[in-house]
């Protein structure tokens, strides 16, 4: 069985019923405001109300979000894990009384089973005279009867389960400031892998009970904070200076060591990162530019944040958040919380502490963040991504080798055939932070905020019939665009359009499986007819057919049939350094009056064979037409 994806999709399932926590705690704000003054006292007691209710109904609001999640929105899930949460409380409340309630975990559950049965179900065919029940509209049925049973033994084991409970949330809470400090370290430590969000869950809205003036209960330290629980905000306060202070000030650390030509672009993203963290807690841009290239670091990152949460502890900070610990919650919030004044020295002092840090630490190791050589990068390239996305979706081993693919604020969250097909040094190259492999052909590849829009991008290429051409570098160096080549026949595109390569050494290999339709006397060029009929010519250097001395050696001949990353010419780096007027070296396809649409990777250093560097789209055949739409 697959675990870990099933725990990453459920991560991803637990943050779509969050979505609805901000308007509550706007709502609550509004409603402390002073409406007596206007003598309009009424209309903030409504406010009130209504973010109360919302974080009343938090439990069918998990229900039905985790089935929507799980399901791929899929609305029969969602309206079946409704009715499946309604049917459930009702009959424990039956059963036990109205003491035992699950909470959040009982929504949860609903929502799983919502899920569980809509996948069982929704391909179901039934004799044709009852097929109307058949398909996704048995799912209501089913979970009918499911619920029914999972309340009969809810109601068994419901006292015991209570106890169980109880004891786990008294132990946590009983270890106080080291309770939060350990929590703080394992919150940080599972953020590379998306699974933060389940422990998240767990404390937030699990950990400790608080019965409200109106006989209400209130569970996990989120809405306990919220219904006005005094000792609620210990697993949240101290999140407020990290989020506001420290990781910014990562952030200013990379731009203060990025070097001084890349230093203006590496500023404008960086500074935009910083203010997503420091307003609304996305964090994940500026960690990501660090984790995969000093994991030291991070942990470090990680121990200092569960410190941070043992202070706030410390010092009876008592601070919440409907969505995360940026600026924007923090304001909207602190007329509920308890010395939240003093998360602001707090986090002054470690915003000092992380950019002193960070900076001693670039140096000393030479960390290649980003703008330093070859650090990862973060840069802004959202107009690209319709024409970046099918390199990467190549990169990622091509569509027969996408299961699943979902997206996350800042990372796309993947199901593989083969994870061993993917090219993660092309990734890199098309923007990418860092691939993280979780087993079982379960990845996540890091690329921002942009994410999203990539996921999207790659499933209008998954949707669409159309006929793709990928190429891969023929040569170890740089990528240049073809305007590029100091030569007016191929920077015009007279020959072709395609791209260009200025070699670090002498070898020349195939970028696109073929067959080697003509090779020039002086081996300096050669075509390849693609399976496809694009015929591609490769040209080592220009002006180099008459060197002097035998410069290139081909090891293939006219009509060998060769494959992507396959040696064709070997020649004298030196030499035709030396004599020719230029390096670049043309990739084009001669024939372009049959290509629909072009993509190039960015124009950085490329490794002999690196995949997906250069993508076309051919034009449908007349008996092709009507599948390209």
């Amino acid at each position: 069985m697959n675990w870990m994806g099933n725990l990453q999709q459920l991560g991803r399932s637990l943050m779509l019923p969050t979505i609805a926590l901000p308007i509550a705690a706007v709502l609550l704000c509004l409603g402390d405001l002073p409406w007596d003054v206007i003598h309009a006292s009424s209309f903030g007691e409504m406010l009130s109300l209504a973010g109360n209710t919302i974080f009343d109904y938090i439990p069918i609001i998990f229900a039905v979000g985790v089935a929507l999640g799980l399901t791929e929105s899929a609305g029969i899930a969602g309206l079946s894990a409704m009715l499946g949460y309604f049917m459930f409380t009702r009959l424990i409340e039956h059963g036990l009384g109205t003491q035992f309630q699950l909470g959040v975990s009982g929504g949860i559950l609903i929502g799983l089973l919502a899920a569980i049965i809509y996948h069982r179900c929704k391909e179901i065919k039934l004799p044709e005279y009852i097929q109307f029940f058949g398909g996704p509209r048995m799912v209501p049925l089913v979970m009918g009867l499911a619920t029914l049973i999972v309340s009969y033994i809810m109601i068994g084991i419901g006292p015991f389960l209570e106890t169980l409970m109880g004891k786990i949330s008294s132990g946590l809470l009983g270890l106080g400031g080291f309770g939060a400090f350990i929590y703080g370290i394992a919150h940080r430590l599972l953020v590379p892998s998306g699974l933060h969000h389940i422990l998240n869950n767990f404390f937030w809205f699990q950990v400790g009970a608080y019965e409200t003036p109106s006989g209400q209960y209130a569970y996990g330290d989120l809405p306990r904070f919220f219904a006005g629980d005094p000792s609620a905000g210990m697993y949240m306060a101290g999140l407020y200076p990290i989020m506001m202070f420290a990781l910014p000030a990562i952030a200013f650390a990379i731009i203060g060591e990025a070097r001084e030509d890349l230093k203006p672009k590496i500023k404008a993203t960086f500074l935009t990162a910083a203010l997503a963290s420091f307003l609304t807690g996305v964090t994940e841009p500026i960690e990501f530019a660090f984790l995969f290239v000093a994991p030291y670091l991070f942990v470090i990152h990680a121990i200092l944040s569960g410190v941070a949460m043992w202070i706030a502890y410390e010092l009876n900070i008592h601070h919440g958040f409907s969505y995360s610990a940026g600026a924007i919650d923090y304001i909207i919030n602190l007329h509920l919380s308890h010395n939240g004044l003093l998360l602001i020295p707090i986090g002054l002092v470690y915003g000092l502490l992380y950019y002193f840090l960070f900076r001693w630490a670039i140096q000393k190791f030479r960390i290649p963040t980003p703008g330093r050589e070859e650090g990862s990068s973060l840069e802004e390239w959202a107009g690209d991504i319709p024409y970046r996305s099918p390199l990467i979706l190549q990169a990622l081993g091509g569509k027969d080798n996408i299961k699943k693919i979902e997206a996350c604020i800042t990372r796309l969250r993947l199901t593989l055939v083969n994870d061993r097909l993917m090219d993660i040094t092309a990734l890199r190259h098309l923007g990418a932070a860092g691939v993280i492999r979780l087993g079982g052909g379960n990845v996540q590849v890091v690329f921002g905020t942009f994410s999203e829009l990539i996921r999207e991008e790659i499933m209008k290429v998954l949707r669409k019939d159309i006929h793709v051409v990928l190429f891969t570098s023929p040569m170890q160096g740089r990528m240049i665009p073809i305007e590029e080549v100091p030569d007016r026949i191929f920077a015009s595109r007279l020959v072709g359009n395609g791209v260009a390569f200025i070699p670090e050494k002498g070898e020349l290999v195939s970028p696109v499986a073929g067959t080697i339709m003509h090779i020039y006397p002086t081996m300096h060029a050669l075509g390849i007819l693609t399976d496809e009929g694009l015929e591609v010519l490769l040209h080592i250097g220009i002006d180099t057919s008459s060197l002097p001395g035998k410069c290139f050696n081909a090891v293939v001949k006219e009509g060998d049939r060769v494959e992507a990353g396959q040696l064709l010419v070997k020649f004298n780096y030196n030499k035709v350094k030396k004599f020719a007027s230029s390096l670049a070296t043309p990739m084009i396809i001669t024939n372009p009056d049959i290509v629909k649409s072009w993509s190039f990777a960015p124009f950085k250093p490329v490794k002999k064979g690196q995949g997906s560097v250069m993508s076309v789209v051919l034009k449908p055949t007349k008996s092709e037409g009507g599948t390209n739409g």
